[in-house]
């Protein structure tokens, strides 16, 4: 079999369903679908059986999160191709089949294409690995801000590819749709399963990468609805990864200072902590300059305030069990 694709529900099936609807629409005709379901409780096997009844259900018995519920698919898997394909993901053009014939002639190991945005706007589809983890460090309020006029003022190389034309070789490609062959598989491991969502992507590329080239395609278009299975399963406002004041917020640090530390070592994770740690008075006291010289108008609030210090406490409770890397999962959702 060439490709078999693999999706994760959880509380999703209607995006799904539409996500499936679409892949046959412009589908390869060697294919598998396989659902895996992470407890979701809405009744995802009848409805998949009812209006897809080729696709293979597997049901984890709990909330694996992505990087569990994709290895158990791609344990049964029979593809040469392996495609991780988000439930909010909508394929446009035949952009699967043009992807596979141009990923199967390739070198590359692993591939993606040009995210949109539902207005059809481009969507961040592939990034550039920053020593350290440094670009975690961007979303921080206020701090970030400081961070990255400096990182503006030194020239330093954006960590990722706004639009991509052509083929682009990258570091780490946007999990929503990741084709992986599994020959690099083999060699590189699965996903790693310390992670429950976020980051694990990015880390599993880490690895890929010792095996050979990654790339998007650029001319290869595929919607996707960045966060929303995400957002509506765990009810949070934030549909990207910049919101770190509720528990989602709290489940992106943790993920992302378990990446750090697993792709770059102790010292960069403490090095990333100090700053978290930092921005707790800075994030304060730029909150009374605002509300005192500019009349509250400040894009944050003291609420948000108070969250992101109850975040950064949970994390640091979290840092020695992840200086340790001793098997773990990190579910704080």
């Amino acid at each position: 079999m060439k490709l078999s694709i693999i999706i994760i529900n959880y509380k999703s099936i209607a995006l799904i369903l539409d996500c499936i609807r679409s892949v046959y629409e412009f589908g390869a005709t060697d294919m598998e679908i396989i659902v895996a379901d992470n407890f979701s409780g809405d009744d995802a096997e009848n409805m998949l059986k009812q209006h897809y009844p080729a696709v293979r259900f597997l049901q984890m018995g709990y909330n694996a999160g992505f990087a569990r519920a994709n290895n158990a698919a791609m344990k049964i898997a029979h593809g040469e191709l392996i495609l991780l394909l988000n439930p909010d993901t909508i394929i446009l053009d035949n952009a699967l089949n043009r992807c596979i014939d141009k990923f199967s002639a390739s070198g590359y190991v692993a591939c993606g294409v040009q995210l949109l945005n539902p207005d059809h706007t481009p969507q961040i589809s592939g990034n550039y690995a920053m020593k350290g983890g440094l670009n975690y460090l961007l979303p921080l309020p206020y701090m970030g801000s400081f961070l990255k006029a400096v990182a503006d003022l030194l020239k330093v190389k954006k960590p990722n590819v706004p639009k991509a034309t052509g083929i682009v070789e990258v570091d780490w490609i946007n999990g929503a749709f990741l084709m992986v062959k599994k020959s690099a598989i083999d060699k590189a491991g699965m996903l790693d399963e310390d992670f429950f969502l976020y980051a694990e992507e990015a880390e599993w590329c880490s690895r890929l990468k010792k095996t050979g080239k990654l790339c998007i395609y650029g001319d290869v278009n595929v919607l996707h609805l960045q966060g929303e299975s995400s957002a509506d399963a765990f009810n949070s406002p934030g549909k990207g990864y910049a919101n770190l004041y509720d528990k989602k917020g709290l489940q992106i640090m943790v993920s992302n200072m378990v990446r750090i530390r697993k792709e770059f070592g102790v010292g960069w994770f403490l090095f990333d902590l100090f700053f978290y740690i930092l921005t707790i008075p800075v994030f304060f006291f730029g909150l009374i300059f605002f509300s005192l010289v500019f009349w509250n108008k400040s894009k944050y609030s003291f609420t948000q305030w108070a969250g992101f210090v109850k975040n950064i406490f949970t994390l640091t409770a979290l840092s020695g069990r992840i200086i340790s890397n001793r098997p773990y999962f990190y579910k704080v959702l």
